[in-house]
């Protein structure tokens, strides 16, 4: 029987959650839910010096807003817990000590000093290997025991096998890659304060969490080798590892700051939908088919494979994120885009009462919702796009280029007159956007002028600026009264 699919997304929180770990989360948690596997999130927070709670329940907020549910850790708990190195360091020396006491591992005292000499030496002899010189490597274990407990300070490093061959990794995204066995050192997997180094602990606690497929980014291709010693040396079975490639900004080099925002939380609190984000970010080096670029959460936890993930890097492009999004938004039906987005967006720009937002009128915000969605990319355009329709006769807001283009100019008061006309003619039960349409079409032939300047002066007129929702339809939603009252107005500022 196959064993069940165990994955682990580990960040250090020492700082937010960025948009490279954003995306191997997201890889992990749609390979554990493809394959009816647990996801699990695991702090690695033994950098003293930088990881704090904060970061952590940063990094916890980000998860949550991506909506990547973890399966065990933090605030779920689960069988192989704690889910913190801090709290694990236990863990940590009873492996190591095990290790030292089976003859596969070894206290090392040399000093800074002595290591640096021994590194000058190999290097002024043209040594091919140039890490570690093993001094320690053959001291007495008894003689060692008597200098740990007589307090001389020391490291605790791995002894790897003297006929130990080339390492091979069959890599799922990158194939075969092969280490020399010459590259390998007797590496430190203890530091002389007490505290693991990570190649070992995070390799510690993927054999006791039983992870089985190790997907990260290739950064951490180098690690790789130390870490299947260190499984060899605990007799762990080697997970199964999918290194992805980085992510690069525009001008070709790794995504920074320099190219914009990098963190999850800047991309929530610029109007991001999650959907979205987690979409984009899945298709930079993954693809369903090669073709598709709308993929909804429910897909890509359903068919996400390894094996369509690229081997080259994907190049970070905030106007796909940005098409993208709007993809989401207008593929919202009126009723979820009323309350996820319309409504929201009209309190916080002060255009509606927190109140009044409950109550308001459900077949008018449909037809508004109409309007307003095909034309909103990022929630905030949506107030933007409806703050005309909220405004009176006397709050509107004209933009003085619409004015100077569809108003100021010879016959636009002409026009005006006779749109006043043809719409005050029509009653309070017959403002409908058809009806609307209807009287205005003839104005163009009868005043001889392109239909373009007349029906521009008219939507300055009502709205104070050139472009808007399709103008039947913003004028019935406005209101008889307040579009004639505009019309007064606007008729002040037409030649």
């Amino acid at each position: 029987m196959t064993q069940p699919v165990r994955v682990r997304f580990a960040p250090s929180p020492t700082g937010k959650l960025h948009i490279g770990g954003a995306r191997t989360a997201i890889y992990n948690w749609a390979f554990a839910r493809a394959n009816h596997g647990t996801f699990i999130l695991r702090i690695d927070d033994t950098d003293p010096t930088r990881s704090t709670e904060e970061n952590t329940q940063v990094i916890l907020r980000a998860m949550r807003w991506l909506g990547l549910d973890w399966d065990e850790g933090p605030e779920v708990g689960g069988d192989f817990g704690p889910y913190a190195q801090t709290e694990r360091l236990a863990l940590y020396r009873e492996a190591a000590e095990r290790l030292l006491a089976e003859g596969k591992a070894y206290p090392c005292f040399c000093t800074p000093e002595q290591l640096a000499e021994d590194r000058a030496a190999a290097q002024a002899r043209k040594d091919p290997f140039q890490g570690y010189q093993r001094r320690c490597r053959n001291i007495p274990a008894d003689e060692a025991r008597a200098r740990m407990e007589a307090g001389e300070p020391y490291t605790i490093r791995i002894k790897v096998p003297e006929d130990r061959g080339d390492v091979v990794i069959d890599d799922a995204v990158h194939g075969e890659v092969t280490i020399a066995a010459k590259e390998l050192d007797d590496f430190v997997i203890f530091r002389s304060d007490g505290t693991p180094t990570y190649n070992f602990a995070t390799v510690v606690d993927d054999a006791a969490m039983g992870i089985t497929h190790v997907i990260r980014g290739d950064d951490h291709l180098s690690n790789t080798p130390r870490q299947v010693m260190v499984y060899e040396a605990l007799g762990a079975p080697v997970p199964v590892f999918a290194h992805i490639s980085m992510i690069l900004g525009a001008d070709g080099k790794k995504l920074s700051k320099r190219h914009g925002a990098t963190s999850v939380e800047e991309y929530r609190d610029a109007g991001y939908l999650s959907d979205a984000f987690v979409n984009y970010l899945a298709l930079l080096g993954w693809s369903l088919d090669g073709e598709t670029t709308i993929i909804p959460r429910d897909v890509l936890a359903r068919e996400f494979s390894l094996e369509r993930i690229s081997k080259n890097p994907a190049t970070f492009d905030p106007k796909k994120l940005d098409w993208v999004n709007a993809e989401y938004i207008n593929r919202m039906d009126n009723a979820t885009f009323t309350q996820e987005i319309l409504l929201p967006q009209l309190v916080e720009a002060g255009l509606l009462d927190p109140e009044p937002a409950v109550s308001i009128d459900e077949e008018w915000t449909d037809r508004l919702a109409e309007i307003v969605r095909p034309r909103t990319k990022m929630p905030a355009d949506a107030a933007q796009v409806a703050a005309p329709i909220f405004a009176t006769a006397e709050t509107l807001a004209y933009d003085e280029k619409a004015v100077a283009k569809g108003l100021a100019k010879e016959g636009m008061g002409a026009v005006l007159d006779r749109a006043r006309e043809a719409l005050g003619s029509l009653t309070e039960d017959a403002w409908t956007a058809e009806a609307i349409d209807a009287a205005l079409e003839p104005l163009p032939e009868a005043l001889d002028l392109k239909k373009r300047v007349v029906f521009q002066a008219v939507r300055v007129a009502i709205c104070g600026n050139l472009v808007s929702p399709p103008l039947g339809e913003t004028m019935a939603l406005i209101g008889r009264a307040d579009c004639l009252a505009r019309i007064d107005r606007a008729r002040t500022m037409a030649l």
